[in-house]
């Protein structure tokens, strides 16, 4: 997940509470492991119907927010897409669980590579690489499968608030040769890797904070996006690719497709717009494989009302 900052007053976080979510954290992740493919795949389906129940406040944040994205479906519909992100919340969670048994030479059971000519001109550009992507369809498997089909990169990360549970996602990214960037001091991180020609990953879907970012079309919806990643572009000239693993039911696989690069004209309000409208183009087609459970429209332009 791209950085987010804490503003204010935050409480401190139990002992006892950590530890009881890293055990369940961890329950769950080897029983993913060591199960059978096809068992592995039920019990993940289970997990994530049990955070649907558990955090019944997830789907009221999804219905909410399509019902602003797509005002012209019926609600059932509408629900039907719902169901579908716990579904890939489901294979990821598997896929995740299983990144200890993911190596090369199964890697293609996965997952397959489509549009990696655009990585390998990229790279030929010389300035590194900066990949936009989001919370759609698989993004932990498509960074840990690029590392394994290309070459290690970095990916920008926002650590779990769970500081046991973090430590053990950690672990499991970096199984490929992947270096995770935190939000301290991120930016030169970035800046660094860009320069010795390599690929950043960066999650841009989030809802920033007020001061942030900039108000860009989204759905139809001004929605606040942070201006870091064109900046970031405009001062590296790195080469802009969006890239995401989507889930193909006629492969029973991941896709990890990689578009034609975005240019960049070096204006961070209009080159946010872009990227923005970029991910809603491939978000709608494959609207049941993007996190809609994120308050992805929280921070409203002054003078308008809560969204949630």
């Amino acid at each position: 997940m791209s950085p987010r900052y804490n503003c204010g007053f935050m409480r401190r976080r139990g002992a006892f509470r950590n530890w009881t979510e890293y055990a369940v954290v961890l329950i769950a992740v080897v029983s993913l492991e060591w199960a059978p493919l096809r068992l592995a795949h039920a019990l993940g389906r289970v997990y994530a119907r049990l955070l649907d129940l558990a955090i019944p406040r997830l789907r009221r944040v999804a219905r909410r927010n399509l019902e602003a994205a797509y005002p012209e479906f019926d609600p059932a519909r509408r629900e039907a897409i719902v169901d579908g992100v716990f579904r890939s919340i489901a294979r990821l969670l598997v896929s995740f669980a299983r990144f200890p048994r993911i190596h090369r030479g199964n890697l293609d059971r996965w997952i397959r590579l489509e549009g990696g000519e655009h990585f390998e001109t990229a790279l030929q550009a010389g300035r590194g690489v900066l990949f936009v992507t989001a919370h759609l369809g698989n993004w932990e498997l498509s960074a840990f499968a690029h590392a394994l089909l290309a070459s290690p990169m970095s990916v920008v990360v926002r650590p779990i608030d769970n500081p046991l549970a973090d430590r053990l996602v950690e672990r499991r990214r970096a199984l490929s040769g992947n270096r995770a960037i935190g939000k301290k001091d991120f930016a030169r991180s970035i800046l660094k890797a860009l320069a010795a020609n390599q690929a950043v990953g960066i999650l841009i879907d989030q809802n920033a904070l007020p001061g942030e970012g900039v108000f860009v079309p989204f759905f139809g919806v001004p929605a606040c996006a942070s201006t870091g990643f064109a900046k970031l572009a405009a001062h590296s000239g790195a080469t802009v690719l969006p890239g995401f693993a989507l889930w193909s039911d006629q492969e029973r696989r991941f896709v990890l497709r990689f578009y034609p690069p975005v240019p960049m004209t070096g204006d961070p309000a209009r080159d946010t717009a872009t990227l923005q409208a970029k991910l809603e183009e491939v978000i709608r087609q494959y609207p049941d494989q993007w996190l809609w459970l994120h308050r992805r429209w929280k921070t409203r332009p002054e003078g308008e009302g809560a969204f949630y």
